[in-house]
Order: structure tokens, then C-alpha cells, then sequence
């Protein structure tokens, strides 16, 4: 059963909301820390969920584990495509492309987007199908 269109409006808005936040975050580790594999793996995870969240953005209906999948098929063609060396050409010509499509291959990164991206899709499951106390489900599902 569809969610009804209030909820896919507000996982919508959240997911808006927190889109925007975690770019932040994004730009603040790329541009205020020093790089190190923390600051690395902050990033991947950052940028998973900057996926994960785009995904909701696009299509609210679909379930967390589609979102989830769509977002990881994305993060490892995104991190694949890094080993033809074109991300890297076109980061050289234009900086902010570094930002969407990263430069070198790295396998760790992978792993980090993988575990991120797990563990949104068990923390969208438990929200979207949370209802308020005290508000009880229709025979109908709604």
C-alpha cells in the first residue's frame, strides 16, 4: 500500500532538510579539516547520504530498501568510474566536479558507503513506519 500523500510530502521536506545539512557538513570537512583518513571516511559517509537522501527527494514512495539500493548502485558506479581516470581529467578542469564524482579509486570507500547507506535504510525503515502515540492504524492500512 502507497503512503498516503501528507507523509510522502513530509519524508520529502526531512529529507530536504536534511540534504542540506549534510551538504554543509560535506563542504565543511572538504574545506576546513586537514585530510586524513577520518576526514576521508567522513566524507564518504557524508556523501552516501547525500545520495541516500537525493533518492527520497526524487521518488517519497519508494520503500527504504529500494532507496537504499538505488543510493549504493550510484555511490559504487560513482567510485568505479574513478578508475577511468576521467573524474580525475575532469576535476583538473573544473574543481567542483571533484565533489560529485571524487578523483581516485578507493576500495575503502566502498565499504563506507555501503555501511552508511545499511545503516539509513534500517533508520528510514523504523521512521516511516513509526506512527505517533496513541494514533492507531485503519483496517486499510492508513
Amino acid at each position: 500500500m502507497d503512503a498516503p500523500a501528507p507523509r510522502r510530502r513530509t519524508r520529502r521536506v526531512v529529507a530536504a532538510v536534511l540534504l542540506l545539512a549534510v551538504v554543509a557538513a560535506g563542504l565543511a570537512v572538504h574545506a576546513m579539516l586537514p585530510d586524513t583518513t577520518a576526514t576521508d571516511i567522513a566524507g564518504d559517509a557524508l556523501y552516501a547520504a547525500a545520495a541516500y537522501l537525493a533518492v527520497v527527494i526524487l521518488a517519497p514512495r519508494v520503500p527504504p530498501l529500494a532507496v537504499g539500493a538505488i543510493s549504493g548502485a550510484w555511490c559504487v558506479a560513482v567510485e568505479l568510474f574513478q578508475l577511468t581516470g576521467v573524474p580525475l581529467e575532469l576535476g583538473a578542469v573544473f574543481p567542483p566536479a571533484m565533489l560529485l564524482l571524487g578523483t581516485v579509486f578507493d576500495g575503502r570507500d566502498l565499504l563506507v558507503y555501503l555501511l552508511t547507506i545499511v545503516l539509513l535504510v534500517g533508520a528510514d525503515a523504523v521512521v516511516t513506519r513509526s506512527r505517533p502515540v496513541g494514533v492507531t492504524a485503519r483496517p486499510d492500512g492508513r
